[in-house]
């Protein structure tokens, strides 16, 4: 079996990650810059920060890397703030690459595929990769999958392009793109699920979003099926299928919901955000309009399965509130009263930014 280290091994995909490896017989090192609770038998877990540590020595003897750090988080819109992440996957790879590492998996996402009018239903790992590029998030984690790509060809951090089968390069090295779809854990749906759920809220007239939503588990697992299939390629990770947003809302809860024609609804999107009414920043706005869903068969041909449905990861990334305590007509009518006082809230703020307008002129 293989030495495999962990990055991010303290959060809830890192700690299941782990566990399941050490399960199927590797000898795991997991790193988190946090303190964590060793999640099975023979893991060991270092308290290591990736942006400062020697980590040619924590890959020393290594086979394999996973890559579940956090990097870049839904809710960054500054550059500065991707540079510096993405400046520690550099070191990350620098130091796989000088210690002979001869399998690499990182953590990219679904939205690397960008939301786009002229995407299939559902995308394969076929389809080009080309984010949104006012959403950084998918933005950043397309240019990991370049800088990933570039270690297996040998050109160092800085190539182009994406990992697929038959690229040229060092034929020992393997490296897995998982692209999952949003990721919950149990009661906690996470920044990227919290991003996409509020930029949801304002729906537009253009379309109607469709959700994938993984469970942690699921995750974890697909990370282990992709080490011992030593896999080198992209691999979708999501559910079967996929849910509307009308069960996303009966799922979900109460909550203000608003409907808007197209061309407003972007810019109430950015009115929230601005005033720090929604977590959701601008540049997500196309992911809750146009469709972005996976296939998940090239992952299942290596023998995984989801063990939670769409609905299921949903309602177990829910951390259940007062709201829902309440009987359904009590909800309907507070939803309703928040939903009005949102909208508002936004004639007012519109009215005070077009009379400041008006005072410079």
């Amino acid at each position: 079996m293989s030495r495999v280290v962990v990055t991010g091994s303290a959060g809830a995909v890192g700690r299941r990650t782990c566990a399941r490896l050490a399960e199927l017989g590797h000898e795991v090192v997991g790193l988190d810059r946090r303190p964590g609770v060793i999640p099975a038998p023979g893991v060991v877990l270092r308290v290591v920060d990736l942006a400062v540590a020697d980590l040619r020595a924590e890959l020393e003897g290594a086979d394999v890397v996973v890559h579940m750090a956090a990097g870049v988080t839904a809710g960054d819109v500054g550059t500065d703030t991707g540079h510096d992440r993405l400046a520690v996957v550099e070191r990350l790879l620098s130091a796989a690459d000088s210690v002979g590492v001869r399998h690499l998996v990182i953590r990219s996402s679904a939205m690397v595929y960008g939301a786009w009018p002229d995407n299939p239903v559902p995308l394969t790992e076929d389809a080009p990769v080309r984010p949104c590029p006012d959403f950084l998030f998918a933005v950043h984690r397309a240019r990991m999958e370049e800088m990933a790509a570039a270690w297996v060809s040998g050109d160092g951090a800085s190539g182009n392009g994406v990992a697929g089968d038959g690229d040229a390069g060092d034929p020992a090295r393997v490296l897995t793109v998982l692209r999952p779809a949003v990721t919950v854990a149990e009661e906690r749906p996470g920044g990227l699920a919290s991003v996409v759920g509020a930029a949801a809220s304002v729906r537009s007239d253009e379309g109607e979003p469709l959700g994938q939503f993984l469970h942690s588990d699921d995750l974890a697992d697909a990370v282990a099926c992709a080490v011992q299939a030593r896999y080198h390629g992209p691999l979708n990770v999501a559910p079967d299928g996929w849910i509307g947003v009308d069960v996303m809302a009966e799922l979900g809860g109460p909550g203000p919901r608003l409907r808007l024609p197209g061309r407003l609804a972007p810019v109430v999107g950015r009115l929230l955000w601005s005033t720090g009414l929604s977590p959701a920043p601008p540049g997500v706005y196309p992911y809750s309009v146009h469709p972005w869903v996976v296939a998940n068969d090239r992952l299942r041909d290596l023998g995984w399965e989801p063990t939670h449905t769409n609905e299921e990861a949903y309602v177990a990334g829910h951390e259940p509130g007062v709201l829902d305590t309440m009987d359904a007509r009590t909800r309907q009518q507070l939803s309703l009263a928040a939903s009005g006082l949102v909208l508002v809230g936004l004639l007012w703020l519109v009215v005070r930014l077009a009379r400041r307008s008006t005072r410079r002129g």
